[in-house]
C-alpha cells in the first residue's frame, strides 16, 4: 500500500479540480460524487512547507476508511470507495498517483462550521480559559491547568476559514448560521463521535484531547459525515503512556513540526522553510505510529 514517492500535488486533466487545499486535492467526478485526495504536502503557521511527509496522504486516508466503519452506527458518511479499482475510469487510469490516498465521496452541501469537541484544555482552548475562564460560552470551574481532562466534553464550534485561522463561536452564533435544529443534530451526533472514538482509542494507548468534525446535507436531505474524520490531522493525539497535567504534551500530530519550526528564525510568513530530512522522517513515523496503535496494524 505504499507510495511510490511522496506526493506533494496531482494533476488530474480528466477530472475538473474542484480545490486545491492545504493537504487535499479534491476532484468533480461526476455531479454526484468527488474525489478526494489527500497528498503529503504539510502546513504550519498558515503556510504549505516545501518538504513533504512521507506516507502522510495514506495515514490520513486510511484512519478515516477506519473511523467511518467504525463510527457509522452513529451518522452516515459520505465515503463510497477507497479502492480505486471500485471507482471510475476516469480515475482508475491515474491508479499509481492515487492509490492508497484516495476516497470517492458523495457530494453534499457543506455546513460552513466547524463541530469541534474538546475532552482536554489545550490549544486554543487553553488560551481561552486563561483569558476569561471560558470556552465559546463554556463557562469552566477556576483552577484548571493545561492539558487537564475536562469533567466532561464540550462542543466548542468554529468558522470554517477559508484563509488563516478558523474563529471560535458559540453555539448561539453556530444557530445563526445554520439554525437551531442543525446545530442541536451537530452537537449531539459530534459529542457521541468524540465519547465513542475517545473510549475506544484510550484503550489503545492514545487521548484524543480534541478533535474537528465537518458535516453536510446529501441529495436525500440526510446530514452526513463528511471530510476526514479523527486523524492526526483534524484532532490533538496524545500518547497516553507520557501523560502529564500542567503542561504541553508530546503528540501524534504535525506539533513536532511546529515545535522544530518556532525554534527558527522564520517570521511564520511564506514561503516557508525546508524541513530537515530527519526531521520529516520522524514525522512520518509518528503518522504511522498513531495508525499503528489505533488500528492495531501496519500500515
Amino acid at each position: 500500500m505504499a507510495s511510490v514517492a511522496p506526493v506533494i500535488q496531482t494533476t488530474l486533466p480528466d477530472l475538473n479540480l474542484v480545490n486545491r487545499g492545504k493537504v487535499r486535492d479534491v476532484y468533480a467526478v461526476d455531479k454526484d460524487r468527488l474525489l478526494i485526495v489527500a497528498t503529503d504536502r504539510i502546513s504550519a503557521f498558515d503556510c504549505i512547507l516545501p518538504t513533504p511527509i512521507e506516507r502522510k496522504g495514506e495515514v490520513l486516508t486510511a484512519l478515516s476508511r477506519f473511523w467511518f466503519s467504525r463510527l457509522g452506527h452513529i451518522v452516515p458518511n459520505h465515503l463510497i470507495a477507497t479502492d480505486i479499482d471500485e471507482m471510475p475510469e476516469a480515475v482508475r487510469r491515474y491508479k499509481n498517483a492515487l492509490a492508497g490516498r484516495s476516497m470517492l465521496v458523495a457530494h453534499t452541501d457543506v455546513f460552513p462550521v466547524e463541530c469541534v469537541v474538546r475532552g482536554y484544555l489545550a490549544g486554543s482552548g487553553w488560551k481561552d480559559y486563561q483569558r476569561s475562564a471560558e470556552v465559546c460560552g463554556h463557562q469552566l470551574p477556576a483552577g484548571l491547568r493545561e492539558s487537564e481532562q475536562l469533567a466532561k466534553p464540550i462542543f466548542t464550534p468554529a468558522t470554517k476559514a477559508q484563509t488563516g485561522h478558523d474563529e471560535n463561536i458559540s453555539e448561539q452564533q453556530m444557530a445563526g448560521i445554520v439554525g437551531d435544529e442543525a446545530t442541536e443534530f451537530l452537537r449531539e451526533t459530534s459529542l457521541r463521535l468524540y465519547q465513542e472514538a475517545s473510549e475506544y482509542a484510550r484503550q489503545r494507548g492514545i487521548i484524543i484531547a480534541d478533535t474537528k468534525f465537518e458535516f453536510g446535507r446529501d441529495r436525500q436531505g440526510r446530514i452526513i459525515l463528511i471530510d476526514e474524520v479523527l486523524t492526526p490531522d483534524s484532532s490533538r493525539f496524545w500518547p497516553a503512556r507520557d501523560y502529564q497535567v500542567g503542561k504541553s504534551q508530546a503528540s501524534f500530530d504535525k506539533q513536532y513540526v511546529r515545535d522544530y519550526l518556532e525554534g527558527l528564525d522564520w517570521n511564520k510568513q511564506p514561503p516557508a522553510p525546508p524541513l530537515p530530512p530527519e526531521v520529516a522522517q520522524a514525522a512520518t513515523a509518528r503518522y504511522l505510529e498513531a495508525y499503528e496503535l489505533l488500528v492495531g496494524q501496519k500500515l
